[in-house]
């Protein structure tokens, strides 16, 4: 716990930045853990502003925000840093591409993300929550690793989803080489820092390259004998995708953009899912009233069942604790663009080539915008529409949104549900997560956890 003067316990909190770290400083704060060079002021104010080789601004104000996110998107493209960290492994994808050439993947793959394709795909999560649920039971009274064991769960999940009917697909070689490259070429390198383009060689890039190879080409394949056996039954993602074209040029993806934006897919749906989830179960055994409640609307709804697609809406209370995990631990909780031109944000003048973060950890505690900002509160999702759009921003806003949102929530709330409506969560003395972001805001040391049946 992370207790405060005048305060009762709180849940863990990283701490910020109360003095300037300075270049080389920032640089090693960044590579332990990205927001450890955010300061604690960014929680006071609406905007802060400094100079590190660069110009920067962290931008706090929901109008500023709206006005990079949804009225000025060109202007304000991802940033150089952002973009060397996942390209070698992503691509030209919907999250890294810009201009024409995202607007024309995201055409294409919109479809694929509709409410009803999403609720189609419900019976994968149904099916992963009760064999998470199963596991937890047979590991009996000892801890438990949530953290594991909810990547484990929704890589099953994405895994189904994507690759369903594929016995070919090397599930594990995949989910190594993406935990491979995340481990070593997710931290921020000096040649980042200092903006050197990205074909200079990281060091830490270079030796995650055999496993990224051998990832791109299982992904491949998998592509190349889906083509020719088609869809059966039910579609899945990667038969969405393949059927997907542009409605206003009728382009299709070719296998690479394909492999690409499957790659995404799977690397943000079943990490960030995961991470929400074990944040969840920690901030639920921070809480036993919380998780009494929840758990006893759960139980009313399904009794002895596992959740499904079509008891989202009924589950309120786990929806509203899956969006209060969200805005304390937001798995993307900095995300950086880069001014294209000349602009005003919140009343400061911004220059082309500044770089121009929203840090989303500390716009969901700026005081400014939430009472009690660290405090775990999921009534105060009781009336989102209380709540300023840009202000809570887990999936991001605009024409950029998280194409996944809808997915991701929908896949956060069967497995939540079903797994409070069978165990009670106690935490672990003395092992508390830290709150880490290297691509992700991780719980360093996991999310350990007692599970007694209900």
């Amino acid at each position: 716990m992370t207790p405060r003067a005048g305060d009762g316990p709180l849940p863990v909190r990283v701490p910020l930045v109360t003095a300037p770290l300075g270049f080389f400083g920032s640089l090693r704060a960044a590579r332990r853990n990205v927001l450890g060079i955010i300061p604690e002021i960014a929680t006071t104010q609406p905007m802060v502003s400094g100079r590190m080789g660069v110009r920067w601004h962290m931008v706090m104000d929901p109008a500023a925000i709206r006005r990079m996110l949804l009225e000025r998107l060109d202007a304000y493209p991802k940033s150089v840093v952002t973009k060397n960290l996942l390209k070698p492994a992503i691509g030209e994808s919907i999250f890294i591409a810009e201009g024409a050439h995202w607007r024309w993947q995201r055409r294409t793959a919109a479809p694929a993300f509709s409410h009803r394709n999403i609720a189609n795909l419900g019976p994968f999560m149904t099916r992963a929550a009760e064999a998470s649920a199963d596991r937890i039971a047979a590991a009996g009274p000892r801890a438990v690793n949530m953290f594991d064991e909810m990547v484990r769960a929704t890589f099953d999940v994405i895994s189904d989803v994507t690759f369903s009917g594929d016995e070919g697909f090397d599930r594990d070689a995949v989910h190594g080489a993406i935990d491979a490259y995340v481990a070593e070429a997710g931290r921020l390198s000096v040649l980042d820092m200092l903006g050197l383009p990205d074909w200079v060689p990281r060091p830490s890039r270079v030796m995650s390259g055999h496993a990224l190879r051998d990832m791109k080409r299982v992904a491949d394949h998998a592509i190349e004998a889906r083509r020719k056996r088609g869809a059966e039954g039910v579609p899945d993602l990667l038969d969405l995708l393949l059927a997907g074209e542009d409605p206003e040029t009728k382009r299709r993806m070719n296998t690479g953009e394909l492999r690409d934006n499957l790659l995404t897919f799977i690397v943000a749906g079943h990490e960030t899912t995961a991470l929400t989830l074990s944040w969840s179960l920690y901030l639920c055994a921070f809480d036993p009233a919380v998780q009494e409640a929840a758990a006893a609307e759960a139980r009313a709804v399904l009794g002895d069942r596992a959740a499904t697609a079509e008891d989202v809406a009924a589950l309120p209370a786990i929806r509203r604790i899956v969006d209060e995990a969200l805005r304390l631990y937001p798995p993307a909780a900095l995300v950086s663009r880069t001014a294209r031109e000349a602009d005003t944000l919140g009343g400061r003048e911004i220059r082309a080539g500044d770089t121009v973060m929203i840090p989303i950890y500390a716009l969901h505690r700026n005081r400014l915008l939430w009472e009690d900002p660290d405090a775990f509160r999921p009534d105060r999702f009781a009336d989102p529409k209380a709540i300023d759009r840009y202000a809570y921003l887990p999936f991001g806003d605009g024409p950029r949104i998280c194409i996944g949102a809808s997915f991701a929530v929908q896949e956060a709330v069967i497995i939540l549900a079903t797994l409070l409506a069978r165990f009670r969560f106690r935490r672990v003395a003395g092992r508390d997560p830290a709150p880490v972001m290297i691509l992700t805001l991780r719980p360093e040391g996991g999310v350990w956890l007692e599970a007694e049946a209900r």
